[in-house]
Order: structure tokens, then C-alpha cells, then sequence
């Protein structure tokens, strides 16, 4: 590292003092107090009723008591965690993976670039499989082309207790394959004292950016105000608040996306003078060769601010009324300037063995420059109450809630030496690049470095701008009844509970371009980047410590500035050259209605618990999108598809509890997950070959079947006297009507031809299986050791899981599961003594298919992988007896890359790679 970590607190210190001291100190998000006794439970055992859990202790005796097997984040880990926001917080409990990017979002190494985890996803399936809740009402998704949730928006300090549900009892919804995350905001009544207030500052430096000679630096403030007031306390007002904002500058390598998007690269030796064929007996992945790469800087910032509240009225022991609310925002500038090596003319000539040895013979360079702007944000809403009528125990909810997730102005332009003749390419002749730990090698001419490390005034301009705003929009709002009759005699059967739920989400998805001219066609002859303004500076090193030469700061506002003033009307191009169709051929609108009904009881055996419960869903879903006219002579119309599901979902739960240290769970059930809207309904487009005749429909399919899965699992739990626990679980999923994540494209495409028809559309796969073991344990040394050693404690989890699925794609019929990880584990050491902790964690993810097929070679051998990560963190705080606590953390202590994907599971040829560096962070904190 080129600043030492111990010179980044410092100044991380210096100005949280002075953030805290500020005048203008935005609201910000509550932090964890002394909360509800955890052992307080819901009456059928299940966590349903929204408890805050403070500490560890407080965690794991609710996870103990919960009668489904659950996973708890307390409010003090989250307050000693060194992560960017909450989806990385989640990556340490068991099972549980933190991906920072994916085809649904603005996916590849332009997501992962930004250094900071977005999806997570659940024992060993993708985030899809997961609903996400809030205070227990599900979430709106706002992502344009999938049901996951991007949780990035939310920093880790504006919570206070996550629950991952693993399994599912009746009352729960049933479109959760993998389970739930219930993230959890604080009461009134979840405070000791009748007025709690707490205010914090903090700042934050990224080493990275540091590396570039920018400052990384970055800060956030919180506040929360709690209150129980009137004759009986029977009023409670929670109102929090937080601001957040960080600025990173990260290097990435794409390598894959060179080959991907510019052919960037070969095999080595093929059986055909074209090159497309590679040699029989020959492994195609050891056989590959990066012809071209793209590295470069990406910059920019991520702005959070939302908040919490919480009203409470409590009149007597049998009533209580609650209004909860929540609202968090994310707004993202990303900006992305790559030097790129492009093998522009490459030759397979015939060798001795009567095979074709590949020869790259001219590059063209370039630099390519892409902004990737988001805006997202997240709102619930929920009224609701309990009343105690003798037996019977009514908890009635209404809820709304929203999502958005834009991307305003996303704007790419490019300059290259080739602009104006091909015959300026450079000559090269070389088989490809080498590599050095993964990373290419490229063999540059003078001209080729040359061109690149002066690009903003050797490389001509080219276009005026590609322009896309894409926007997409979820409303979800419904209404719950939930009864539960508590059985007054000494039989088996406890109480009977049983629920009604009606949702409704609506939901639209647009995305339009424009295209302009290149400069020389609009008046700016022979123009660089530097003439035209465009060009700022630059970065003194591309990529520092791998590549050294230098690379354009961009001028985006000059950028925007010439698309504006040289777009015409003809630039409007998504489609065709017709308004109308352009204005509406990506635009989805859907409607979906979930109706369920439950019933389910609780039978106590002694120390047996049974829990038998069915569920059964209904699902009504209306899509409107735009239909292309197949000539492409008169515009277009809207179309129309329904679809509908009826999932019946039985479930039994058994817990055996010999003592109270101790419960020994078991359980099967029936869940499921529907497709992504884009799917079923996607806009229909038509083609025809001039060469065939075929006419060629691209459409959704709204006949796709849900994804069923049959969920079994077994674990156990013991706890002992000395402040220790220790957990295992074993579970598997049986999987039918497979489909996979696949971003805006048809997922498990299937075509059909007949009579001159080609219809493309999403099909269903076959079955698959996933199965995993989990272990977690943790022990504290206070009646164990003597001395110094009794203020540690240790603890850990280690997951082990295996996918097969089939995608009914041939060439892909046996292939693991997207984003699944075969390892994952977490260890911690802590230290407390007083009021002084510290922490040191370590996170390790194994290494995961995410992309099938992704050169479109027919097969699984250019499956996208992720390489392994692993990340060391510490955390050291005081907590002073005035209420003023300071914490201190880094992550990422080692400056590992924070993302590596590659072409084939044991092949590093082709690569994307992703450093981010370090981050340290500091947060004084008072509390009253």
C-alpha cells in the first residue's frame, strides 16, 4: 500500500471530529441501544414479531428459541463491521453470498466496479430465490429485469437487526425458493430509558484512489431520537436519519470484455483456416489466446441518505397500533475511461502439423468512455396493529411500498487511430498476448504506446455521443389478516393460526437510445478529444502498478454538451427509424395480483414440537408491451399476455428441544419463485433473412412455469453455560422447471422453425438439485481463561454446497447454478475488555459460475466464472462513559482484488479484474 493504514485513520479520525462538530450535521440512520430482551418470542416460536436484537447473546438465544431455522445479525455486529452497506454485512452469516455484480443489474465489470457488494443470495441460489422484507412486509423490486432487490442503497448503519428466514412455515410467503431477509428497524418501546437520542459523524478514505492522486475521501452523519411518553408510556415515536457518501477511483482489467464485445480474442491453433475450430482432443480453454484488452479508471461516487420511523400506541395489555415507515435513496455518478488494444485483422496460417497457428496482424487503439448513472430508491409504508380478544389474537396489516432503479444519461463516446483509413492501423504479427499473474501482457510498437499514453490529443474523435436513459418503476401495496387462537386445554394442540394476504404490484420498464453522427460528419474535422474540450487531464498510470501509461480525464458535461447540440431528430434510433416505435418498443408494463390463504397449527409432545401448515397462492399477471411491425414500413402496437399460477404449499416443521441449551430441528415444505416479468412479457420484435426468406419472432413466453423447488432440512443447535454455541445444518432442494438469471435477454432461449417461422422465445429447463452443509460456532473465554485471555472470544461459519440444474439448452443440460459458491467461510476474533473492542474478520467466497455459455460457443466451456475472493477486516472502537463511542475499521487489509472473472473454471486467460484497494472508516458517536 502506498499510505499506511495507520496515516488513513488518523485522518479518517480528524474529520469525523470535525463532521461531528458541524453545524449543518445531516439526519441520519438510528444505531443500535439496549433493545428487547430477545428471549421475548412470538407465541408459535417463529421470529414473525418484529424484535430488535442489540448484542450477539441477545441474536443467538432468539435464534435458538425461533422454531425455523433462522440466521441473526444484531445490531452491534452491524455497528462493527468495516463493509460499504448491508448486502456485504449479510456475507458474514453462513450461506449466505455477496455478489457486486450481475446480468440483472448494470451487470458485468462496469457494476463490479464500483467496489462494493450489490445482490446476495441464499444457500447456494441466486438472489432471485430470495424475498426481501422490511419490519416483515415484503419489498418493492425495482430492478428493470428481475425480482431480485439491489441492496447496495442501504449502508450498514442504518439498521438494526437482520433475520435470514432459511425455512418457511405456512405464514410466510411462498415465492422463496432460498428464503427471506426481514431487515428490522427499532421502536420506541425497544429503548430502556423513555428518551433515547443518539448523533454520529464519520469519514471514510479509499487507498485506491489515493493510488490515482485523487483524495477517496468521503463522510457520513446520523442521528435518531426515540421517545415513550403519556400517563402509561403507552405512546412511543422513533424518528431516525443518515447521510452517506463515499468516493472511490478503481482500476479494472477486461480482458473478457474485450474478447465478448471486439473479438478480442483466438484459439491458438485451429483445425480451420478461419480459426473457428478448435483442434479435436484439444481443451479449448487451454487453448485460448487474448488477441485484445481494454483496462482503465473507473471514478465517481455514491450518495446515500433515507430514514426510519416508527409510531406506537400501546392504550392496554390486549391492543397495539403501529405505523412504520422507511425510505432510503441511492444516487450513483460512475464514469469509465478504458485504453483499448483491439486486434483489428487476425490470420490463422497453416503449420507443419497441418493445423492453423493464429497470427494478430494489426491492432487499432482507442479509448472508450462510458458513464453508468443510477438512481434507486426504496420506500415502505405499513400501518397495522394487534388485538387480544380472550384466546384469539388478530394482527391485521395494510402496506405499501416503492422502488425505482433509473440509469439517467448513460453516454458513451470513443476516439481511435483508425478513424479516418484502416490503413493506420499498426502491424503487428505476434500470436497473441502473454500473461503475468492473469494479466496480459500486450507487445506495443512505439506508435501503439505512444498513441495511448497521449490519447487525448494522437486518437481522433469519433462519435458525438450514444445516449440511453433507461427508467423502471414497482408500486406493491396489499393488505394481511393474520388470527391465532391459543388452545386453553392441556391436549396436544397448542393454537391454530391462519392468514389471508392480497398484493398487488404494478410496474413499468422503459429504455430508449439515441445514436449521433460521428464529429466529422457534423462540422469538427480531424478533432481529438483535446481540441474539442472533451478531454480534462489525465491519470497518470491506467491501471497503477500493472499498466503505466497514461489515460484521459473526461469532461462529462463537455461531453453531454456537444450530443445535445448535435442531435437531431434522426438520432432517436432504438428501434428503427420511426418515433413511435422507438419511443415505446422496450417498454414493459406488467400487473401482478398474489392472493394466498394459510392455516397451520402448533402440536406440543413433551419436548416435540410439530408444525403442520399449508399455504396456497394465486397469481393473476397482465403484461402490456410493444409489438414491431415485421416490415418495419407501418409502426408498430400494444400487445397483451396473461399468465397464471396456483401453487399449493404444504409445510411441517419438527423441533425437538431435550433442554433449554439445546433444539434439534427438521422440516420439509414446497416453495416456488416466478419468472421475472421481462420474461413473460417481453416487447415482441420481427426479422426477416433477405438471404432465407425466414421471418425470424422474438417475443416473451407468458406460458413459462414457476421455478417449484422441494425443500428439506435438518439441523441442530446447542448452547452452553460458558457463553459458546454451536450450530450445524444440512439441507437440499429439489428443483423443476428451471430458469436462469440472464439480464435483458431471453433466459434459456429455445427457437422453433417451421413453414419459413422462426420463433425465439424463453423456455423452461429441466430439474436440478442443491444441497450444502453449514457450521457456525462461537465462544467466549470469560469463565474459561484466566487473565487477559478471558477478554477474547472466537467465532465462524463454513458452508459447503453443490448445484446441478439443468437448462434445457443443449450443450448446458448439467451445469451448476448461477452465483453459487462450493465454499464459504467467516472467522472472527475479538477482543473486550472495558470499554475497548476490537475485532479482526475473515471472509472468504469461493469461486461460482456466473454466466453460461458466454462467448456463444454453444457449450460450458466458456462459461463465465468468479475467482475466489477473501477479504481481512478489523475493527477497533472505545465506548466512554460519557456516551461518546469512536470506532474505527478497515477493510480489505490486505488490498486483495476486490473481483476477478474469467473465461473457463480453471483458465485465466481471458480475465476481468477489479482492484478497489482499501477502505478505512471512523465514526464518533454520542449517545444520551
Amino acid at each position: 500500500m502506498r499510505h499506511t493504514m495507520l496515516k488513513d485513520v488518523l485522518l479518517c479520525g480528524a474529520m469525523a471530529g470535525a463532521l461531528l462538530a458541524a453545524p449543518t450535521i445531516h439526519a441520519a440512520e438510528a444505531t443500535a441501544a439496549t433493545a428487547k430482551d430477545a428471549t421475548t418470542a412470538s407465541t408459535d416460536g417463529t421470529l414473525e414479531e418484529i424484535l430488535v436484537f442489540a448484542n450477539r447473546e441477545q441474536a443467538d438465544s432468539g435464534k435458538l428459541r425461533a422454531s425455523n431455522t433462522v440466521d441473526i445479525m444484531s445490531a452491534t455486529e452491524l455497528e462493527h463491521t468495516a463493509v460499504h452497506n448491508v448486502a456485504e454485512a449479510l456475507g458474514l452469516l453462513p450461506g449466505v453470498t455477496v455478489s457486486n455484480t450481475g446480468q440483472s443489474v448494470a451487470g458485468g465489470i462496469d457494476g463490479a466496479s464500483r467496489g462494493e457488494g450489490m445482490l446476495v443470495a441464499i444457500r447456494g441460489m441466486n438472489s432471485e430465490f430470495a424475498v426481501d422484507l422490511m419490519n416483515g412486509v415484503e419489498v418493492a423490486q425495482g430492478l428493470p429485469y428481475s425480482r431480485s432487490v439491489q441492496l447496495d442503497l442501504l449502508p450498514p448503519s442504518g439498521l438494526q437487526t437482520i433475520v435470514v428466514n432459511k425455512t418457511l412455515d405456512a405464514s410466510m410467503s411462498g415465492d422463496a425458493i432460498s428464503g427471506t431477509v426481514d431487515f428490522r428497524t427499532p421502536t420506541a418501546f425497544d429503548f430502556t430509558n423513555p428518551l433515547h437520542i443518539s448523533v454520529q459523524g464519520g469519514a471514510r478514505l479509499e487507498s485506491r484512489a489515493r493510488d490515482y492522486g485523487e483524495t477517496g475521501l468521503g463522510g457520513n452523519t446520523a442521528a435518531e431520537i426515540a421517545s415513550q411518553f403519556g400517563r402509561d408510556r403507552q405512546f412511543g415515536v422513533y424518528v431516525s436519519g443518515y447521510y452517506d457518501k463515499r468516493h472511490f477511483t478503481n482500476s479494472e482489467m477486461a480482458g473478457v470484455d474485450a474478447a465478448h464485445n471486439d473479438g478480442g480474442w483466438g484459439f491458438a491453433v485451429s483445425s480451420t483456416s478461419n480459426g473457428a475450430t478448435n483442434p479435436a482432443g484439444t481443451d479449448p480453454t487451454s487453448n485460448l489466446r487474448q488477441t485484445g484488452i481494454s483496462v482503465g479508471v473507473s471514478d465517481g461516487s455514491t450518495e446515500r441518505y433515507g430514514g426510519n420511523l416508527s409510531l406506537d400506541w400501546r392504550p392496554d395489555d390486549t391492543t397495539a397500533i403501529f405505523l412504520r415507515g422507511s425510505f432510503a435513496r441511492e444516487n450513483a455518478v460512475q464514469n469509465s475511461t478504458l485504453s483499448q488494444i483491439i486486434s483489428t485483422n487476425k490470420s490463422w496460417n497453416q503449420l507443419a502439423s497441418g493445423l492453423y497457428g493464429l497470427s494478430v496482424d494489426k491492432y487499432r487503439t482507442s479509448v472508450w468512455y462510458e458513464t453508468n448513472p443510477e438512481r434507486a430508491d426504496l420506500s415502505t409504508i405499513q400501518l397495522g396493529g394487534e388485538k387480544k380478544l380472550g384466546n384469539l389474537t388478530l394482527t391485521p396489516t395494510v402496506f405499501f411500498s416503492a422502488a425505482n432503479n433509473d440509469r439517467p444519461n448513460h453516454i458513451e463516446a470513443s476516439a481511435r487511430n483508425d478513424q479516418y483509413s484502416s490503413s493506420a492501423r499498426f502491424p503487428s504479427g505476434i500470436a497473441g498476448m502473454g500473461s503475468n499473474d492473469g494479466y496480459p501482457v500486450p507487445v506495443f510498437s512505439p506508435g501503439m504506446y505512444d498513441a495511448l499514453n497521449n490519447s487525448a490529443t494522437a486518437l481522433w474523435a469519433r462519435r458525438a455521443g450514444q445516449l440511453t436513459q433507461q427508467g423502471s418503476h414497482q408500486d406493491k401495496y396489499g393488505a394481511k389478516m393474520d388470527g391465532q387462537y391459543d388452545m386453553a386445554d392441556n391436549g396436544p394442540l397448542s393454537f391454530i393460526k391462519a392468514g389471508v394476504k392480497f398484493v398487488e404490484s404494478d410496474r413499468a420498464v422503459t429504455n430508449r437510445d439515441w445514436t449521433n453522427p460521428y464529429f466529422s460528419a457534423l462540422g469538427y474535422p480531424n478533432s481529438t478529444w483535446s481540441s474539442l474540450g472533451i478531454a480534462n487531464g489525465y491519470y497518470s498510470s491506467v491501471y497503477p502498478g500493472r499498466y503505466n501509461w497514461s489515460v484521459p480525464k473526461v469532461n462529462q458535461q463537455t461531453l453531454l454538451d456537444y450530443f445535445y447540440k448535435l442531435q437531431t431528430a434522426s438520432s432517436f434510433d432504438t428501434c428503427n427509424g420511426n418515433y413511435v416505435d422507438n419511443m415505446n418498443c422496450n417498454t414493459l408494463k406488467g400487473r401482478e395480483q398474489v392472493t394466498s390463504a394459510y392455516v397451520m397449527g402448533d402440536l406440543q409432545f413433551g419436548q416435540v414440537e410439530v408444525i403442520p401448515g399449508i399455504r396456497f397462492e394465486h397469481t393473476d399477471i397482465h403484461n402490456t408491451f410493444w409489438q414491431l411491425d415485421s416490415s418495419g414500413k407501418t409502426v408498430g402496437h400494444w400487445e397483451n399476455s396473461s399468465t397464471t399460477y396456483n401453487e399449493p404449499l404444504p409445510s411441517v416443521l419438527v423441533n425437538w428441544r431435550p433442554d433449554n441449551d439445546t433444539v434439534y430441528r427438521a422440516s420439509v415444505s414446497q416453495s416456488y419463485t416466478r419468472p421475472a416479468l421481462v420474461q413473460l412479457g417481453a416487447s415482441s420484435s420481427v426479422s426477416i433473412s433477405a438471404d432465407t426468406g425466414v421471418k425470424t419472432i422474438t417475443q416473451g413466453n407468458p406460458n413459462l412455469k414457476p421455478i417449484e423447488s422441494t425443500n428439506l432440512d435438518m439441523s441442530g443447535e446447542w448452547h452452553n453455560s460458558q457463553g459458546g454455541m454451536a450450530s450445524t445444518a444440512v439441507y437440499y432442494k429439489r428443483l423443476s422447471n428451471y430458469l436462469f438469471d440472464n439480464g435483458s435477454s431471453l433466459v434459456n432461449p429455445f427457437s422453433t422453425t417451421s413453414d419459413l417461422v422462426s420463433i425465439s422465445q424463453p423456455k423452461n429447463g429441466g430439474n436440478g438439485n442443491v444441497y450444502g452443509i453449514e457450521l457456525a460456532f462461537r465462544q467466549k473465554f470469560d469463565t474459561i481463561l484466566t487473565g487477559w485471555l478471558s477478554d477474547f472470544s472466537i467465532g465462524g461459519n463454513l458452508t459447503r454446497q453443490w448445484s446441478m440444474v439443468d437448462t434445457g439448452i443443449k450443450g448446458l443440460d448439467e451445469q451448476p447454478i448461477q452465483n453459487a459458491p462450493g465454499w464459504l467461510a467467516n472467522a472472527t476474533l475479538s477482543y473486550a475488555v472495558g470499554g475497548f473492542s476490537a475485532d479482526i474478520t475473515y471472509n472468504h467466497t469461493g469461486s461460482y459460475l456466473a454466466y453460461y455459455d458466454y462467448l456463444g460457443q454453444g457449450g460450458s466451456w466458456d462459461n463465465l466464472w468468479v475467482r475466489p475472493t477473501n477479504r481481512l477486516d478489523l475493527h477497533v472502537g472505545y465506548k466512554f462513559d460519557n456516551g461518546v463511542a469512536v470506532d474505527g475499521s478497515v477493510s480489505n487489509l490486505t488490498g486483495d482484488y476486490t473481483y476477478w472473472s474469467h473465461i473457463g473454471h480453471n483458465s485465466l486467460t481471458l480475465s476481468n479484474i477489479v482492484d478497489s484497494g482499501t477502505t478505512a472508516l471512523m465514526t464518533v458517536k454520542y449517545t444520551y
